[in-house]
């Protein structure tokens, strides 16, 4: 017989239907045994007793929480004393008739029916396979499948094409440090793992394709903060023969009916998102990424707006210029003149749009530099000798020669926007298998030291510090 969703029981009252999960609690009462079923859909209560075999009796009396069990029983409608209106099988309980023992469990470290906050985020986090049945994160996991698909099937309907790019690639300076590969065919020699696909998809716009997007894997080594991960996902796009104004219309449509469409609970506070250029929001907020929301207490009150007019460059420690957001960005329309001729570089102004929600950034892109005279210019302002600029970003300049079209694009930080959706403290608490504040896996003991015979195929020598 099938198995049936827990959730969909309330509908086969009087039938028999197979069901398996896991024992979430048991309470003995004398002659009569509850267990309270769980899977993904839901939870409902089986009722052991005198009707159901000495067997199938004493196998219930075994049972401990998170055995994992299949039972073959009769639905029944509960009296309506006894109708339980805080679950969703409330008006329905499980009489028996047969049970198979699937797997049994040691006792879990933590309680798996709270929502888990009281409890130590690294024990969670070494058994993270089990945090993950709580309902909290399981419906943390159903958002992020809701939110991802609806981006996929929005998109679609606009023309997008969802393309996947390398994870190894090279190791450019775009910001960051990169996480490195050793190659075992060319020992000495390295890939990189992408911090954004932002190469690639400026590549692809040269390629023809047009309309872009991914659900991309991103990699950054950097330091240690609490709310910053290794590995993270964006939700990443670029479209070719568009303005700025376009790529933020198309943004701020999807994100309007995203939020409509997956948390219909949410406010949006303001529709159109407000506008405020990077001087006006540092001037006024001291930030820019300003939280805008007119009540800070309302949970389900989201304030989207726009940053946008960013400086090109700022000042370095060593007195030398760097880019603010990335080197592979358009000047403004009136800004290239001064690009082109180095003239006031402190003063030229970006295409960079950042999208900001309740205080904090969830996407940012910008109209890029598609002609390498461009590219070029921003990094001889950067102080890059051009022999440095061909090694790292050559593949860029030559396929700008060959005929690249406009184009623009964002990456949203799908993480944070989960958590926010959510009302999640952190962006750890939506991603299935996240790593600590220092970059450490608690569940697989990562990072860990390899063999030696991996290192001598990878032509590498480990040297410890010395202390």
């Amino acid at each position: 017989m099938r198995k049936l969703w827990i959730k969909d029981i309330v509908e086969k009252v009087d039938q028999t239907v197979t069901l398996a999960g896991w024992v979430a609690n048991r309470r003995d009462h004398g002659k009569l045994v509850f267990i309270d079923l769980r899977d993904r859909s839901g939870v409902c209560q089986v009722v052991f007793g005198p009707w159901s075999g000495e067997d199938l009796y004493n196998q219930a009396q075994k049972l401990r929480n998170e055995w994992v069990i299949e039972i073959e029983g009769s639905i029944k409608k509960r009296p309506d004393n006894m109708v339980n209106a805080d679950i969703l099988t409330g008006t329905v309980e499980v009489e028996p008739k047969a049970m198979n023992i699937l797997n049994e469990s040691l006792t879990p470290p933590f309680p798996l029916d709270t929502d888990g906050y009281e409890i130590d985020e690294e024990i969670r986090m070494k058994y993270k396979y089990l945090d993950l049945r709580r309902e909290r994160l399981q419906k943390n996991l159903l958002l992020r499948h809701r939110v991802i698909k609806f981006i996929r099937d929005y998109l679609d309907t606009k023309g997008f094409y969802e393309i996947e790019t390398p994870i190894l690639t090279k190791s450019t300076p775009e910001g960051a440090r990169d996480y490195v590969v050793p190659s075992r065919l060319y020992h000495g020699t390295f890939y990189a793992l992408p911090q954004s696909p932002q190469q690639y998809k400026q590549l692809l716009m040269a390629s023809g394709a047009e309309k872009y997007f991914q659900i991309a894997r991103c990699f950054r080594d950097e330091d240690t903060r609490g709310d910053r991960q290794p590995e993270f996902t964006q939700m990443d796009l670029e479209m070719s023969f568009v303005d700025q104004e376009e790529v933020m219309q198309l943004n701020e449509a999807l994100l309007i009916a995203l939020v409509q469409a997956v948390a219909p609970h949410k406010k949006i506070q303001q529709i159109p998102f407000p506008r405020i250029t990077y001087k006006e929001a540092m001037e006024k907020y001291q930030t820019d990424r300003p939280d805008l929301r007119e009540n800070k207490e309302d949970k389900n009150l989201l304030a989207f707006c726009w940053v946008v007019d960013f400086p090109f460059f700022e000042k370095t420690e060593e007195g030398g210029w760097t880019f603010t957001h990335n080197p592979f960005s358009q000047p403004k329309p009136e800004h290239v003149e001064k690009l082109i001729h180095k003239d006031g570089v402190e003063n030229i102004l970006t295409t960079q749009y950042d999208v900001v929600l309740n205080g904090f950034e969830i996407g940012g892109g910008s109209i890029r530099a598609h002609q390498p005279e461009i590219l070029k210019k921003v990094f001889e302002i950067m102080g890059y000798e051009e022999g440095v600029v061909v090694k790292n970003f050559g593949h860029m300049l030559e396929a700008f020669a060959y005929g690249t079209p406009p184009h623009g694009g964002i990456a949203w930080g799908l993480d944070r926007l989960l958590a926010i959706l959510q009302n999640e403290p952190n962006i750890r608490e939506v991603i299935p298998f996240p790593k600590t504040g220092d970059a450490r896996d608690l569940m697989m003991h990562a990072p860990a030291e390899i063999d030696k015979k991996q290192l001598d195929e990878l032509g590498i020598d480990i040297q410890k510090n010395k202390k």
